[in-house]
């Protein structure tokens, strides 16, 4: 079954806003566990907008689940501090300083010879290393002779032409650049404005999808639902 991973950047979102520790983000990360998530996301950007770089020491020092950092490994900062917390995964975004949300994968053959260095210093440390590419057939191969272990697709395409009824024609590519990755022997991730409507749809039509780390749509539910009921329920539209 596909796992679920919890991106918990919004409640240091909240947090920041006011100052102090309420909501709590490592308690966060620990009841997204609790509640039945198979893993926690976190994404420390340099500006420490959100999450901060010692919210995921702390955070690392008792997880019990999956722990996955994404991030910008073109800021050393960001490299420095994988290597510190050796999560069980790191995916790497080609964020421009700043940037808002993640908008976009690597573009794979332009960035070969790049992503093949910094892939093997993580690889080198045991961290497994998922890239986030856009669902394209020719991004997809080039993901694969960079050596990451995976690929994270970016489904915002998707999450916009499933909103408009187009299933078919927003599930097409992925399915595409799922098969493959797969052929290429690499596993399959996937995120980026997946929600309730239509994560289901997704994960029933992707082939070998390893793993989705949703975050925005979630806390979001878990506003109006409950955070336990909202993971629940986002873990039966794995099932």
């Amino acid at each position: 079954m596909t796992k679920l991973s919890v991106n918990i950047n919004k409640f240091a979102t909240l947090r920041n806003s006011r100052g102090g520790n309420n909501p709590d983000v490592v308690k966060s990360a620990i009841d997204a566990q609790r509640f039945g998530a198979d893993g926690v996301t976190v994404h420390p950007r340099p500006d420490e907008r959100h999450i901060r770089y010692e919210d995921v020491r702390q955070i690392r020092k008792i997880i019990t689940t999956e722990f996955n950092i994404e991030g910008n490994c073109t800021e050393q900062k960001f490299v420095d501090l994988v290597l510190e917390t050796k999560p069980h995964q790191v995916t790497l975004v080609p964020d421009a300083l700043g940037q808002l949300t993640s908008d976009h994968g690597w573009d794979t053959i332009k960035h070969k010879n790049y992503l093949i260095d910094i892939i093997g210093v993580f690889k080198k440390a045991g961290i497994r290393v998922s890239i986030f590419v856009d669902p394209d057939i020719a991004m997809v191969a080039g993901a694969a002779e960079t050596g990451t272990d995976r690929i994270e697709l970016y489904t915002e395409g998707y999450a916009t032409q499933f909103s408009k009824g187009e299933r078919e024609n927003a599930i097409t590519p992925y399915v595409q650049a799922a098969l493959k990755a797969k052929e290429l022997g690499m596993g399959i991730n996937a995120g980026h404005d997946l929600d309730l409507q239509n994560l289901k749809y997704f994960s029933q039509q992707i082939p070998s999808l390893n793993e989705v780390s949703i975050g925005h749509a979630l806390v979001c539910d878990a506003i109006y639902l409950g955070y336990e009921n909202a993971v629940q329920m986002y873990k039966r539209q794995l099932m």
